[in-house]
């Protein structure tokens, strides 16, 4: 079969997860965490770098699929001549050890069925040696250990043929066969496996509960609630961190080599992901997600990254893997991500911002964390108009990126804020408030076109850049100022394809990004275009503009980094954090009125426009937004 990014859903048990697609085959997975070496890579090459098939004998994609309601098990079912065939997948949250339960399950008729199972460690490189243990079999290389243990008898191929394991039986109404594949490491003892019912029992009960704690009944719950579960399912429990991705190397471009390892965890990400945990009532997972910041930002501000390991650590070397061919060819496959060493200023901004959003929702900070604030501040201080690589990890020559040096003013404006408005102790609240205006007046003087009524990427640049519509979001301008209307209008007009945002133009400024090839919109870019729309008083745009890109999920509501508006292919690391961290952000937008963090920046929503609403549910009124209810002060952390 031709595969797509979107032919792929996601099952995960919270430390890490498997892409299973229309065909029954799982192509990707990687233990026993999210980003150790892939134990199926097919995704990324063919079936002998790692895959699992179980489906039909016949083969074929899938009649239909679909969640289970509020969880994670992936139901896919097949109807065929001899009947229709279900088989459920599923990943009970992580307890001693790792667990991929696969249950077929018979409907109706008798249907013949088979499944095929290569584990290929090391992302396809090495082949196991399998070996009989009771019923089951176990595959060891190296450090890596796994036991599969099936319902039927599994036959096995030696590794001379390629270490296969097959098996071949039929299923009739009612009729269950179990499969469960378990990890550990290989100087460990085996463990028993789970057993599948109890398993499948026990994860639908975690996700309902999980779900039952989410406060948002809004207009567009269903794709809400799927894009929370998805971020759940991409959080490392034992950290709290979240990975902006289950995959690597993509592609932005198919054929091209704009290909990058996503499985780490973003420091720019913090506010977003506050706003939508915190503004949906997940307080615990925001309070394990600031804890995990504070961690990752303690040590010498200067030595601040872009980015960290999901346990927090910080070298991730880039390198390719030259046996990997690549999704649909586009090579190089990497490991590792090397802007993980690049200078983003406005990362400095963006931890700043978070922490004062957790306090404003109500997560209580202690005296080492307020330190480690007023430390980055004063690092911020003496480097905020350095030339760096931007957000977007520009590979070509450092810039003044309007967007970083907008990111250091809220650093600045946010510390004023802590110190006037929230009682914190701040000895140079004077001079924050002076750098804060100083850092405003120079973006204003150089970032601003007034020929063209738009800020742009850069200092003297003639481009726009998708992140400028944050400009009026974080309260650096108010939105109904014409400089920020100008610029919502120049980003839709210059960036816009098909109603949809790229980043920037890839061909704008002398390659600025110092790439070859170019990549299709990003998606978490339109809904920053729905935020803005919205914040500009034209909220039926906006409201349009949302029920479009939620209609631009796959069947299971999951999405991918970018969206080729020509092909309607997803592009990208998938399921990407940033995307559905920005459907659920825009939903509180529209759907209350105001977020957290438009609260805290004095920005209130402006009235609806007249004029005829767009098909679809929408609100009638912008309500406000309910404020969230203060949480008792947690347990002192050291920075």
């Amino acid at each position: 079969m031709t595969r797509r990014i979107e032919d792929y859903g996601i099952v995960g048990d919270l430390q890490t997860a498997a892409l299973v697609g229309r065909d029954g085959a799982v192509d990707w997975m990687c233990l026993p965490q999210f980003d150790s070496p892939a134990c199926f890579a097919a995704l990324l090459g063919d079936e002998s770098h790692g895959s699992w098939r179980l489906g039909p004998a016949a083969g074929g994609e899938c009649t239909r699929r679909r969640y289970r309601d509020g969880t994670l098990i992936l139901e896919t079912e097949w109807d065929l001549p001899e009947g229709q065939v279900r088989v459920i997948d599923l990943m009970p949250p992580r307890g001693d050890q790792a667990d991929l339960v696969r249950v077929v399950e018979g409907i109706s008729g008798r249907v013949p069925m088979t499944t095929v199972l290569r584990l290929r460690f090391d992302y396809g490189h090495v082949v196991p040696w399998v070996t009989e243990e009771g019923r089951a079999l176990r595959a060891v290389a190296g450090p890596d250990s796994v036991r599969v243990d099936a319902g039927v008898p599994l036959s096995h191929d030696g590794v001379a043929e390629g270490s296969v394991l097959r098996a071949d039986f039929t299923v009739g109404p009612g009729e269950r066969v179990p499969f469960v594949l378990t990890y550990h490491a290989s100087h460990l003892p085996t463990k028993p496996p789970v057993e599948a019912a109890v398993a499948l029992r026990d994860t639908e009960e975690f996700w309902h509960a999980w779900l039952a704690r989410s406060t948002y009944d809004g207009p567009w719950a269903d794709a809400v609630h799927r894009s929370l579960i998805t971020l759940k399912a991409l959080t490392f429990a034992p950290t709290g961190a979240i990975a902006a991705a289950a995959t690597t190397s993509l592609p932005e471009q198919l054929g091209g080599s704009r290909n990058w390892d996503y499985r780490y965890c973003w420091l720019r990400d913090a506010a977003f992901t506050l706003q939508a945990l915190v503004g949906t009532g997940f307080v615990d997972e925001a309070r394990a997600w600031r804890a995990w910041l504070l961690r990752a930002a303690a040590g010498d501000p200067a030595d601040l990254q872009i980015m960290y390991g999901l346990d927090g650590r910080r070298r991730l070397p880039e390198y390719t893997l030259d046996w990997l061919p690549g999704f649909g060819g586009s090579a190089p496959v990497r490991v590792g991500n090397g802007a993980v060493d690049q200078l983003q200023i406005d990362v400095w901004g963006e931890v700043l911002d978070a922490l004062h959003l957790a306090r404003e929702a109500g997560l209580e900070t202690d005296a080492e964390a307020w330190e480690l604030q007023k430390a980055l501040l004063d690092h911020l201080e003496k480097h905020w108009d350095d030339l760096d690589n931007g957000l977007w990890e520009i590979r070509g020559p450092r810039r003044a990126f309007v967007h970083s040096r907008v990111m250091a003013w809220a650093g600045f404006d946010r510390a004023v804020r802590a110190v006037e408005d929230g009682g914190l102790e701040g000895e140079p609240v004077e001079r924050w408030r002076a750098v804060r205006d100083r850092i405003h007046a120079d973006v204003c003087a150089n970032g601003y076109d007034p020929d063209r009524n738009t800020f742009t990427q850069f200092y003297g640049s003639r481009g726009v850049d998708a992140a400028l519509l944050l400009i009026g979001q974080v309260g650096f301008l108010p939105w109904d100022d014409p400089r920020v209307v100008g610029t919502v209008e120049a980003v839709q007009r210059e960036l816009g394809r098909d109603g949809l945002l790229l980043r920037y133009r890839t061909d704008a400024d002398g390659r600025v990004d110092g790439l070859p090839g170019d990549e299709s919109t990003f998606l978490v870019c339109s809904f920053w275009l729905v935020d803005a729309l919205h914040g500009i008083g034209r909220p039926d745009e906006a409201v349009a503009l949302y029920e479009r890109l939620v209609g631009l999920t796959n069947d299971l509501g999951l999405l991918s980094e970018e969206y080729d508006h020509r092909t309607g292919a997803h592009l990208g690391n998938t399921p990407q954090a940033f995307s559905h961290l920005g459907l659920v952000n825009s939903a509180l937008r529209l759907g209350r009125g105001v977020t957290v963090r438009d609260r805290e920046s004095g920005v209130r929503p402006r009235p609806a426009a007249d004029g005829p609403s767009p098909a679809g549910p929408r609100p009638t009124e912008v309500q406000p937004e309910p404020q969230p209810a203060r949480l008792q002060p947690v347990e002192e952390e050291t920075a």
